[in-house]
């Protein structure tokens, strides 16, 4: 009986994490007048951002970024070290620019002198394509718009081994006027993601989050879907948040874009659509700066784009390794990671160091396994006992309930007694769940044998298969079930269910249940056999006492 309700609880705790993953708080209403005006010149639909404006390449040995001429923005980026697909040499395409889907890192120059608020300035490059050579750090290019005397250079720097993209406006004013010019960064998205192949869904269990987020100095973390940000504009309720310090992002499963804001003046976070709805945006801009006649002055800020690498992220800005979402429970999630980073430092295998670190959480949780079980265990031992008393009475429920009541005092039994440890192992198990869901380091990476990448489901359904008689085990080693027949039958296909359920999960979180499951079909086994020979010898001495 106490299997089935820790059946029946496990399954109603993770319905309600799946159901929690998809929540989202409300935001505050904000003013959207003066982010209209800035973000005037982005007022254009796909098709036209598509067909303007000439194009250059810049390469480092980790990106390789398409700029349209005409605003300077980045229409495409892929990550030259990692691939599109597994059996295939494309490097992986996250930002782009077509017909069907647009995801853009855009950026310019807004304010009252703002060459970026009527128009796009059409910029000049001395290069269509700019590589980093063989030795060298960093590869820049420079683009060049010269405006009523006014010259505006914008530098793109890529470093070597990076996924950081410097974005820097020089201006040097040689007209007779003071300039108020602000530096903003935004990214921008289709809503509707069809075009893309989504691989953050695993059939009926809630996939990975994607959307934007943001950190401001009030709010280390937070997140609106593609969906919201445009029913906040329709709702004339976008973002303009106040912060120093600060970023924006786009987020999806294994990678994640972001403007860092520079801090020196003073940001302010904003959203807004375009298109009627069709993309969303999120950005970040300084506060004005003024440029006197006849100065020089630089104004920038950072573009993450890549996979979401925790410690390179956290190095780039504060908060920003946060875009690895592990939801509610980020902070036992985040050790977890390290541990499992760190066992895979040692082993150089992540499926072993997956089984090295589950036989490791299910040992330090062994004594609450022993509660739980110890419970079960004794619940199971008084089986005869309670079939007899139940059928002793059976036509006084109230005499039963009480003989029964008096047998668990006796022997000392709690029958809620598993229902403890297991309330307090499950956010751990939940939080490993989310662990092995965001790390990017398990996408592409290969177990051994027909495991060649622990982020897709197992291609032969072995180890669902593996977890479905582990299941049915642990079922047959707990406690006889007195229910209606009704219930027998849905406990009865409760590995079946469970079985099709994980035929579409990743094979690492897979191998995780499946390990899990046989350490404590072990642990439950060694249980189990002290508390029988302790059982055995308490009924010969009670035989020798009579």
């Amino acid at each position: 009986m106490e299997q089935q309700r820790n059946l029946i609880f496990l399954l109603l705790l993770c319905s309600a994490m799946f159901l929690f993953w998809d929540w989202n708080s409300d935001k505050a209403t904000l003013a959207q007048q003066e982010e209209a005006k800035i973000l005037q010149a982005q007022n254009q639909d796909i098709n036209s951002l598509t067909e303007i404006g000439n194009t250059i390449k810049v390469s480092s040995d980790t990106l390789e970024l398409t700029i349209n001429l005409n605003g300077g923005d980045i229409i495409d980026a892929k990550l030259l070290k990692i691939k599109q697909e597994q059996d295939k040499d494309d490097p992986f395409n996250l930002l782009m620019t077509k017909p069907e889907f647009i995801y853009q890192a855009q950026s310019g120059l807004a304010g009252a002198d703002g060459i970026d608020i009527k128009s796009r300035p059409l910029f000049s490059a001395d290069k269509t394509e700019y590589k980093i050579n063989d030795g060298d750090e960093k590869v820049e290019a420079v683009l060049t718009y010269v405006k009523d005397n006014v010259t505006y250079t914008k530098t793109y720097t890529l470093n070597k081994n990076s996924y950081v993209v410097n974005v820097d406006y020089s201006i040097n004013n040689e007209s007779e006027k003071n300039l108020s010019l602000c530096f903003y960064g935004q990214l921008k998205q289709s809503v509707d993601d069809s075009y893309l192949k989504d691989d953050s869904s695993f059939g009926m269990v809630a996939g990975a989050y994607r959307g934007t987020a943001y950190s401001s100095d009030d709010s280390r973390y937070e997140k609106a879907t593609l969906d919201d940000i445009v029913d906040y504009a329709e709702d004339n309720k976008n973002y303009r948040i106040s912060t120093k310090n600060g970023w924006v992002s786009m987020i999806q499963h294994y990678f994640v874009s972001a403007w860092i804001g520079n801090s020196e003046n003073g940001n302010v976070i904003y959203s807004r659509d375009t298109d009627q709805g069709k993309t969303a945006i999120i950005g970040i801009r300084t506060n004005n700066v003024e440029i006197k006649s006849g100065e020089n002055k630089v104004l920038g800020g950072k573009l993450w784009v890549g996979p979401k690498n925790q410690e390179e992220m956290a190095s780039v800005a504060n908060n920003l390794d946060l875009t690895v979402d592990y939801g509610w429970l980020w902070f036992i999630s985040i050790p977890l990671f390290k541990i499992l980073n760190f066992l895979h430092s040692i082993i150089g295998n992540w499926g072993f160091a997956i089984i090295a670190l589950t036989m490791i959480v299910r040992g330090v949780m062994f004594p609450l396994t022993k509660a739980q079980y110890t419970s079960m265990a004794k619940m199971r031992l008084l089986q005869p006992k309670l079939l007899e008393i139940r059928e002793k009475y059976k036509d006084d429920r109230q005499k039963a309930g009480a003989e029964t009541m008096k047998l668990y005092k006796t022997e000392k039994v709690n029958p809620l007694g598993g229902c403890l440890p297991l309330l307090i192992q499950m956010p751990i198990f939940i939080a490993l769940y989310w662990t092995l869901m965001e790390s990017t380091e398990l996408r592409q990476s290969s177990f051994m044998l027909w495991i060649t990448d622990l982020s897709v489901k197992d291609p032969f359904f072995v180890l669902p298969i593996l977890y479905g008689i582990t299941m049915f085990l642990l079922q047959k080693m707990s406690p006889t079930p007195v229910t209606d027949p009704m219930q027998k039958k849905i406990f009865m296909a409760m590995p079946f269910i469970f079985t099709f359920m994980f035929c579409t999960f990743p094979a690492g979180l897979t191998l995780y249940w499946l390990v899990s499951n046989v350490f404590t079909i072990f642990q439950q086994f060694i249980i189990f056999r002290s508390l029988e020979k302790r059982g055995l010898s308490v009924k010969k001495a009670a035989v020798a006492k009579k």
